[in-house]
């Protein structure tokens, strides 16, 4: 079976072949695994592994800097050439020469040369203790790869150093609360990034962090640092793990869902291939089948861990339009005329609706009903903004990927004057930076179809005229009214039903209202 296509590899991949940028920061999906074809079999390996060993090209020397690792090489003859070449930066010799150099010098001669040799050396041991050693190491490599010593470059080939952790090292944050070794680094990755001979060579930087806001805003915001969003994995990288997963088990170990390997790719949408693993290892050794429930209380399980318990919940109403009492029109339009909008995709497919009406109207309640009938999944959006510096886009951008990854959802955001803050002088910019990013993501042409919103509020005038607008959710808006006319009546049986369930006549209905 071959392996799932990676594009965000080969996006990557045209910028740095390109010289378009020499930095590039991989946000996202990073913490998942990825499959990476060893001759007849595929592994699963994580992010920085699957980089270096598919950017393990001839004409490139790839550095890798882990947070608790040294400065490595994925080659070793790539450790030995850089080193020659950098002896000969700082001693005019390479290793061998070196060593003869050595050998008719001066005891003053020598000791130099020796100092020259152990620099290099004890700085590749000491930067696994010493992240900002290691930054400037890797500075002074690009430096090095790029000198020119008689009449050619020191280094044949091109750099590509690949950086885990970068929002760890540079972290975002007020600049007088930050402490003096982070500063450092901060100071080191801006000469790096913005050296105009950097910008001009061939060697490349490649940082990976989750989201491009936890790096710290005097590195995220250079015009010459590019993103790459690596996404969450799509149904056939799913589908590819789970058969792979199968062909390796006896065949009474394999696992099985009733409608076979398609139907449980499909169910576990939003889940990372890590994820997807643990739930195929945890089925195989209890020795069962998956069920559709099990499955989808995976799936909520993940997203909840990933977005936090108190940013969204999982509904599962189980009320339908016959608890509902009254509303008979309102009712009679959900059915025909909203619920075929919501179960339809492309251009017929609606991207949501506003629900306005009374405190107390029972607009939860009802459309809570319609999202039971359409059987979608249901994600309520309690609060998604953080206390924490920075840490509101990371939510949003969280948000926004299991999104990406689910086949159908409706969300529900329950108050939402509330909840969408505005976008005037006076607002705050992170919440205006979240304000716009949700209206532009209702009306995504790439979500129309897989991603409904309902935004129920009592008070439809607070919300941002933004989102009123033709082509946003709020261009239709639901009134949910105070029952009249026969739907009272039926209000008033409803509510009188527990004292006298024998029921009341018309006359007793009129004299109640």
């Amino acid at each position: 079976m071959n392996p799932p296509d990676h594009a965000f590899l080969k996006k990557a991949g045209r910028i740095l072949n390109s010289g378009q940028a020499r930095t590039l920061v991989l946000t996202g999906n990073i913490y998942d695994l990825f499959c990476l074809p060893r001759g007849e079999a595929q592994d699963y390996v994580p992010l920085l592994d699957f980089l270096a060993s598919s950017w393990s090209l001839p004409d490139l020397v790839l550095v890798v800097c882990e947070l608790n690792g040294p400065v490595r090489f994925a080659r070793k003859e790539d450790g030995d050439k850089l080193r020659d070449a950098w002896l000969r930066w700082r001693a005019g010799c390479d290793g061998d020469e070196l060593a003869v150099k050595r050998m008719l010098a001066s005891n003053r001669q020598a000791a130099e040369l020796d100092r020259v040799e152990k620099t290099y050396d004890e700085s590749l041991r000491e930067s696994l203790n010493n992240p900002s050693l290691a930054l400037e190491l890797l500075r002074q490599m690009c430096l090095c790869s790029r000198t020119v010593h008689s009449g050619a470059k020191l280094l044949k080939e091109n750099l590509l150093v690949l950086i885990e952790g970068a929002d760890l090292l540079i972290p975002d944050g007020p600049i007088q609360g930050l402490s003096d070794t982070d500063r450092r680094r901060i100071a080191i990755c801006h000469d790096w990034f913005c050296d105009p001979a950097f910008l001009g060579g061939g060697d490349s930087v490649v940082l990976l962090a989750e989201s491009r806001s936890l790096l710290h805003h005097r590195i995220a915001r250079l015009p010459q640092l590019l993103e790459v969003e690596v996404p969450a994995p799509d149904a056939a990288a799913r589908r590819h793990l789970i058969a792979g997963f199968n062909a390796q088990q006896a065949p009474e170990q394999r696992v099985w869902l009733e409608g076979g390997e398609e139907t449980l790719a499909a169910m576990t949408a939003g889940l990372s291939l890590h994820a997807l693993l643990q739930l195929l290892k945890g089925a195989r050794h209890g020795h069962k089948g998956l069920t559709p429930e099990d499955v989808i209380a995976r799936v909520e399980e993940f997203i909840q861990s990933q977005l936090g318990e108190d940013i969204v919940e999982f509904k599962k109403p189980t009320h339908s339009f016959s608890d509902v009492v009254g509303f008979r029109r309102l009712k009679r339009f959900l059915q025909e005329d909203l619920l075929p909008r919501f179960q339809a995709s492309g251009l017929e497919a609606l991207s949501g609706a506003a629900v306005c009406g009374p405190i107390g109207g029972g607009k939860t309640f009802i459309f809570e009903a319609l999202a039971a009938e359409a059987g979608m999944v249901v994600l309520v959006i309690k609060n998604i903004r953080s206390q924490w510096f920075g840490q509101t886009d990371v939510i949003f951008e969280r948000l926004k990927r299991v999104l990406n990854a689910l086949a159908k959802v409706l969300i529900f955001v329950d108050e939402a004057d509330t909840q969408f803050g505005g976008v005037g002088a006076d607002t705050h910019e992170t919440e205006r930076r979240l304000t716009g990013k949700l209206q532009a993501m209702m009306s995504d042409p790439l979500l129309r179809g897989r991603v409904f919103w309902l935004l129920v509020t009592a008070r439809i005038h607070l919300l941002s005229p933004d989102l009123r607008r033709p082509g946003r959710v709020g261009d239709l808006i639901i009134p949910t009214l105070d029952p009249e006319g026969e739907d009272r009546e039926d209000f008033l049986r409803w509510a009188v039903k527990p004292a006298l369930p024998e029921g009341v006549s018309a006359d007793e209905v009129r004299r109640f209202d």
